[in-house]
């Protein structure tokens, strides 16, 4: 692993979760090892599992809060405000953690989800819905992202809500996958993400509102999806595999595991997709899964005129950042 750089302070907002890093440091040449070793003590058979799961939390929670600034650090703006370009190399194995492509489901039923459950390289998002700099991404960035390679059969995009913005933002998360459960999250997340719209807030009629704009077919059902127990469960289990990366600002992403943290620009994206096909090609092709894809992508809008119009510091990295409540494990 490449040796963690100073992170920068318009960055600083992004921590790592104190609970899962306070006793590991990543050490990405014996978390293999660890398996082996473990085996062949006493007591291994029981503790195997429970070893390489911590082993691999331990790495996944200093990368977005040290290690990803390193492959992301945001370059010295050279003009304009709030523009930088993340350092994402094109080498294949720069950056990248094999223990974080797990995170990835490859569900061919997640509402969630954009593309073929097989495809090559699985791009994981961590968002809120009133995250300025996440509305930028999902209208500037990721319609273009569906057009190169999701709809090439090379990208799948997995949404993980993780909402950090309060009461508002958790009823939003849910909101959204009461939609999804009728094959409309995509169609809710793009009315969400429309400018302007977290300006109105997401009360109980805003979200009904926009579920209606949305084209969610029975709004009874969504009303009730939304405040179950089991929409709670299902952001609950997105925030905790967030956590459980030291993620604490939105929006931070997963490429095949490189990290990514903040809304970058459109050739940071690009060429870490690239380099992941790139790196998967050279590997068995996958075998399973099938080529569902789910709902349909946010449309191309205008770009938000600042993206650190939220509490929370991070304008310069595109990533903003809010309370997060504590939450263990790492769920996926």
């Amino acid at each position: 692993m490449p040796k963690p750089r100073s992170k920068p302070a318009s960055v600083s907002a992004a921590k790592p979760r104190p609970a899962s890093v306070s006793a590991a440091k990543p050490r990405p040449a014996s978390v293999s090892a660890t398996k082996s070793t473990s085996a062949s003590k006493g007591g291994a058979a029981s503790r195997s599992k429970p070893v390489v799961i911590v082993a691999g939390v331990a790495l996944a929670a200093t990368l977005l809060g040290v290690v990803s600034y390193a492959t992301t650090k945001p370059s010295s703006p050279s003009g304009g405000a709030g523009t930088s370009v993340a350092e994402v190399t094109a080498d294949p194995a720069a950056g990248v953690y094999p223990e974080l492509e797990a995170y990835a489901r490859r569900d061919a039923s997640d509402g969630l989800a954009l593309g073929r459950a097989d495809a090559p390289v699985v791009l994981i998002e961590y968002a809120d819905f009133k995250c300025g700099f996440c509305g930028k991404f999902a209208r500037d960035t990721e319609p273009e992202l569906v057009k190169k390679y999701v709809d090439a059969g090379t990208l799948r995009i997995e949404w993980r809500n993780f909402p950090i913005f309060g009461e508002e933002s958790e009823a939003a998360a849910r909101a959204s996958w009461a939609a999804g459960q009728q094959g409309r999250f995509w169609e809710f997340h793009k009315a969400a993400y429309a400018p302007g719209a977290k300006e109105k807030g997401f009360g109980e009629e805003r979200l009904t509102a926009l579920a209606k704009e949305a084209g969610v077919a029975d709004l009874a059902r969504f009303t009730r999806d939304a405040d179950s127990a089991a929409a709670r469960e299902a952001v609950s289990k997105d925030q905790e595999q967030g956590y459980s990366l030291g993620a604490t600002s939105t929006p931070s992403f997963l490429v095949n595991g490189r990290p990514i943290a903040g809304a970058q620009p459109m050739e940071t994206f690009t060429e870490a997709i690239e380099a992941a096909a790139k790196a998967a090609k050279s590997r068995k092709p996958a075998t399973t899964g099938g080529a569902a894809t789910s709902g349909k992508p946010a449309t191309s809008g205008q770009a938000a005129t600042s993206g650190a119009s939220d509490s929370g510091s991070g304008s310069g990295s595109g990533a903003e950042s809010g309370k997060a409540p504590a939450a263990g494990g790492a769920g996926q």
